[in-house]
Formats: C-alpha cells, structure tokens, sequence
C-alpha cells in the first residue's frame, strides 16, 4: 500500500492530476469559512447546535444538508448551499429525460446532446440557487440572526442571495475543473470532503468524552464497539458498493469459409446496490417535511386553545415522527424500498438490453432471446434489488440505534452508517479504482497488487 502511494508521485501527470485536485478541495475548504455579511454568525451557530441537540426540524435540515450538499446551514457563508442545487437540477433532467421522449432523444445524440441538457442544467441551478438561499435568509431573518439595520434592506438581501448564488455555481465550476484536471468525481469529491470534515469533531468528542469510571461516559466497552462497528460497516459499504450479479452469456459462433468466430462466453454485471445512495436521499429527503409539519402541528395545538383530542393527536404525531421513533424507522424503510425499485425502474431497461444482446449475436444460455430474456433480466433485477434495498435499510437505521443504544451524539453515530458513509465509501473506491487505472496502465504496481514496479506487468503461464 505504502509503495503503491509512492508511485503516485512517480508519475508526473498522475502526480499532477492528484496535486491538483487537492489544491481545488483546498479552495474549497477555505471559501467554506467565508461569511456573508450581516448575519450574526455567533447566534446563528449556538441556535444551530441547540436545534441540532434537541433534535428540533432546523437541525434535521442542517444535518441533511450538509450530508447532501457539501455546505451547511450552521454557518451563513457564501458556500452554505454547497453543490445541492446543482445536484437537484440534475436529477430532474434525470428524471424528466425518463418519461419525455423529446429530452430522451436528445439525450441518446451524443456529446452534442448531452451538451445542451448541461447548459439548461446549469439555468436551472441557478433558479434553485435564488429560491433556496431566498428561503434560508428568510429562516434565518426570522429567527433574529440578521443585524436589525440589514434586516429590512433590499440592497442586502440582493448581495447575500448574489452571494450564496455565485458561491454554489463556484463550486459547480470547481467540480467541473476537477473533471477535466484532476482525477476522480469532482462534484462527489466536494461531498465527500464536507462529510469528512465533521470527522475530527466527531473523534474529538470521542476522545473528551472517554472516561472509564463514569457511569454517564464512554467505557471501554463503548469504544470497543464504536471502532467494531466502524470497521464493520465500513467493509459491508465496501462489499455492497462493488457486488455483482453476474449472468453468463454466450456469443453465438459464426463460420466464414473454414474459419469459425465467436463462441466466447462472457458475464453481464449487475450491480446489487444499482441505485446507489439515492433511495437513502429520497426517503430521508421527504421524511423530513412530516416530521417538521407534525412537530410545528404539535407546538400550535399545545399553545392554541384547541380541542383536547386535536391536542392529543397532534402530540402524539409530533412524538412518533421524530427521528429514531419506531414509526419513522418503519415508514423510512418502507420509502427506502419504495424508491430502490422506483430507481432501478427508471435506470435499468431489460427490453433494451435484450435487444442489444440479440444485436450482437449474444444469448443468455437456456433463455430464449427475445422477450423470454428480458423477462429474465427483469426477474433477476428484482431480488438484487431486493438485497440491496435491505442493506440500504441496514446502513439507514444502524446510526439511529448506536445513538440510542450507546448515548453518543448524532455526529458521532453517523459515522457508523447513513448517507454520508455511503457517499463517502463510493467516492473513496471510485478515486481508488481510477488512480490504480493509471498505475497498472504505466506498469507500475497498484493498490491490488497489479503490475510490476518498473517493469512491464506480470504475465502468467498457462495452468496445468
């Protein structure tokens, strides 16, 4: 491992593509502090973390948001939205190019195409941009955090959404440059670097908070199993991520003259986990407009003179939506189904891939080609599905159950399952896997163990 971080910088361009990257999630870090002016950033943090503690509907919205976006709301800076307009506008085209025939033929014409549904990507991120930094500053006004002489100026309010604006499409063209430049996802690269930053508070706390003898701290025994289950689940998100499915195919043989060709057998990879962390974006996306509704519900009807069995019912829904109760658990796992196979719906066509292996003279062995074949494909698409939905499920609720188990905060316990570990095992084995790319196509050793340093890569005889 050691001597495969060595050849990195072996190679000039591998090694300037890496440098690169890292100076760009530099800039990124440090515009990351720059606040926008006119916010009292003391109060706003304190009411932040109080919402945070408590659980409150603000700090839900923080805590998703800065999984999500690579930016936070605890902080009034001009990156605060992070990367998530630009990530909400892509999925809609996603989904749009999915059920108009229009935006999908485009889609299917090449770079050309794909040129044009990025640029309108783009207007739309910044349509986003002006309505979530507009909704933000009007939380964070209402709530008292904006000095009283900019509270009510125009000229304000115009600067600060310009500025929350410019810093989102910053960050797109950040992602963009590390793309071109740099190696790796330059967009999930952004993620991932805010969901690690919350890492050294999270060890902090960890470290402030581990006294053997009290009772009302961390034990030896509590550490223990935070450090078990980290590895734990950090291996079982590794393992998801990478599993396949794999279905053998058969090329059908061709005889030209006295020679044959084809006949070679082949596997057809399906992924497990095929959509990703976007079930867990969805479900915890929409979870939280009940949970803030309910609990908004429940403070009225307390404060108001309503009747007692609104009352009731009310505190009743504010009590059992909130996050870790078991109606929430349960309601969470059933979206996170819901949207695996509405995802793999929309992403995964077994008509069209029956038809390109019948194209290319491709049969799956003991499947008729055809309709026969993607009906098989389809079947086979559903209990992967299945599986992958059930981890996701896992990976959900795991934090949720270490917090109330052990007694740790969420930050801590998020680490130990979430959309933000996901997030940050796929971008990790992602960066990994293009970085051993350029080692093996070099010739030199990667972290697998390819190649061979400095020489050409290892050749095998024939077994016995």
């Amino acid at each position: 491992m050691l001597q495969a971080f060595l050849n990195i910088f072996r190679i000039p361009e591998l090694r300037n593509k890496v440098l690169f990257t890292l100076g760009m999630l530099a800039v990124y870090r440090v515009g990351f502090w720059i606040p926008i002016p006119g916010v009292d950033q003391a109060t706003l943090a304190d009411f932040m973390k109080n919402q945070s503690q408590s659980g409150g509907a603000a700090g839900r919205i923080m805590e998703f948001v800065s999984v999500f976006s690579g930016g936070s709301f605890s902080q009034s800076t001009i990156f605060g939205l992070g990367v998530a307009p630009y990530i909400s506008a892509s999925i809609i085209f996603q989904l749009l190019a999915t059920v108009l025939p229009e935006l999908k033929k485009m889609q299917q014409e090449g770079p050309t195409g794909r040129q044009k549904i990025m640029e309108w990507t783009r207007y739309a991120t910044i349509a986003l941009c002006f309505i979530q930094g507009f909704t933000y500053l009007q939380f964070v006004s209402r709530q008292g955090h904006v000095y009283v002489e900019w509270a009510h100026n125009p000229l304000w309010w115009g600067t600060a959404i310009m500025a929350m604006t410019a810093g989102s499409m910053f960050l797109m063209w950040l992602g963009e440059q590390i793309d071109r430049f740099g190696i790796g996802n330059g967009v999930s690269l952004i993620i991932a670097g805010g969901i690690l930053s919350h890492m050294p508070g999270a060890v902090g706390w960890i470290a402030a908070n581990f006294q053997p003898g009290d009772p009302n701290k961390l034990s030896w025994l509590d550490l223990l199993l935070l450090i078990a289950g980290f590895v734990f689940v950090i291996s079982g998100a590794i393992i998801i991520t990478v599993a396949q499915r794999r279905i053998p195919i058969q090329q059908a043989k061709h005889t030209r003259g006295r020679k044959v060709f084809g006949g070679q057998r082949s596997y057809l990879p399906l992924r497990v986990n095929h959509g990703g962390v976007m079930p867990l974006v969805f479900a915890s996306s929409l979870l939280i407009f009940p949970s803030m509704a309910f609990g908004y519900l429940s403070t009225a009807a307390q404060q108001g003179n309503w009747p007692s069995w609104i009352r009731g019912a009310s505190q009743f829904l504010g009590d059992n939506f909130n996050i870790g109760t078991y109606p929430y658990i349960l309601l969470e796992i059933i979206m996170i189904f819901f949207f695996s196979f509405f995802w793999n719906t929309i992403q995964f066509n077994p008509e069209e891939m029956s038809k390109q292996l019948r194209d290319n003279g491709s049969f799956i062995p003991g499947i008729r080609p055809g309709p026969r074949t993607a009906e098989y494909l389809e079947k086979v698409m559903e209990r992967v599905t299945y599986v992958g939905a059930a981890f996701l499920c896992i990976i959900a609720i795991l934090p949720v159950v270490v917090q109330r188990w052990i007694g740790v905060p969420y930050h801590v316990a998020a680490f130990l399952g979430g959309t933000g570990l996901l997030i940050v095992v796929s971008v990790g084995l992602d960066f990994i896997q293009r970085v051993e790319a350029n080692l093996l196509m070099r010739n030199y050793a990667g972290f697998l163990g390819g190649g061979d340093e400095g020489g050409g890569p290892k050749i095998r005889g024939p077994r016995s």
